[in-house]
């Protein structure tokens, strides 16, 4: 039976006891979010979209597979938003996909005292490589797991969501009220795309093909956040934690009425060392149904 339902997104308590650094309301007085919008939008106009579908052979490379890309795009869109980002709040770290791709220790600054950027410049760069405009650049404030403000940007799409905790969330400057499913409606559900899952991960979600309920493989993990917050998905069931694919997208949905947790009814960690898989949902209830159907894989 799940019991745990993630209805926040962090724990701001110090497990040492002692005074922190910075609060999050601090941080937040702190943040210019108007700034970090148009940070957001400088480095999608100057690195990504100029390359949109006009990309050179050499321009992409392969990290971990054929399924696993990174084009140049990536690489100096996340280089113009670490400095711009650490400039806009000073003391502030930056852990981007790219830049723990080169150096996995970098993870380590999720864990502490200081503001964290969480960035991933091309969120669906198998989209973005094959000319498709499902792709976006995330941006997430945290601070000690907690996340305090998010940006999600589909430059191709003219698509900008922006979150703040307790605050709610907008697109393009009007509110996201999604709402729940309608009663006995059928629950469209994003899953692990079937290209990055392994045979227990395939296995596992294979469980959702039940009645009530469609899965579909999923597209760039951050527009399929955007998706529920905008009541046009219900769900989504992933299989991987890291945090620059997730951050954004779980506080906007959060922000909107939904809720999160893990196979193990528990909150999802943005740090890491999560059960998985965990969903994300329009509102608690599906959050339960969908990890009900998961947790019967064991």
């Amino acid at each position: 039976m799940i019991e745990a339902i993630r209805t926040d997104t962090g724990d701001t308590t110090d497990e040492t006891g002692g005074a922190s650094i910075h609060t999050a309301d601090e941080v937040l007085r702190a943040l210019d979010a108007a700034a970090v919008e148009d940070a957001v939008r400088k480095a999608a106009a100057a690195e990504i979209m100029p390359r949109f579908r006009q990309l050179a052979a050499h321009e992409v490379v392969e990290k971990n597979g054929p399924h696993d890309l990174v084009t140049v795009a990536d690489r100096l869109a996340e280089e113009q938003l670490t400095a711009a980002l650490t400039s806009l709040l000073p003391g502030s770290l930056v852990v981007g996909e790219e830049a723990v791709h080169a150096d996995p220790a970098v993870l380590g600054a999720l864990c502490g005292d200081a503001p964290v950027w969480i960035v991933d410049p091309v969120d669906g760069t198998r989209q973005f490589v094959h000319g498709d405009p499902g792709f976006a650049t995330l941006v997430t404030l945290a601070l000690r797991g907690e996340l305090l403000a998010s940006w999600t940007y589909a430059p191709a799409l003219d698509l900008m969501a922006v979150a703040r905790r307790g605050a709610g969330a907008e697109l393009n400057g009007q509110p996201l009220r999604p709402g729940s499913p309608a009663p006995g409606a059928v629950l469209e559900v994003a899953i692990s795309h079937y290209d990055f899952t392994d045979d227990e991960q395939k296995r596992v979600l294979a469980l959702l093909e039940t009645d009530g309920v469609a899965p579909r493989p999923c597209g760039s993990a951050g527009l399929e956040y955007l998706h529920i917050a905008r009541g046009e998905l219900d769900a989504v069931a992933f299989s991987w934690e890291n945090a620059w694919d997730h951050a954004a997208g779980l506080l906007l949905v959060h922000e909107t009425g939904g809720a999160s947790g893990t196979v193990a009814g528990e909150p999802f960690r943005i740090a890491g060392g999560n059960a998985l898989p965990f969903t994300a949902a329009r509102d608690a209830a599906t959050a339960r149904r969908i990890l009900g159907l998961l947790a019967a894989a064991d």
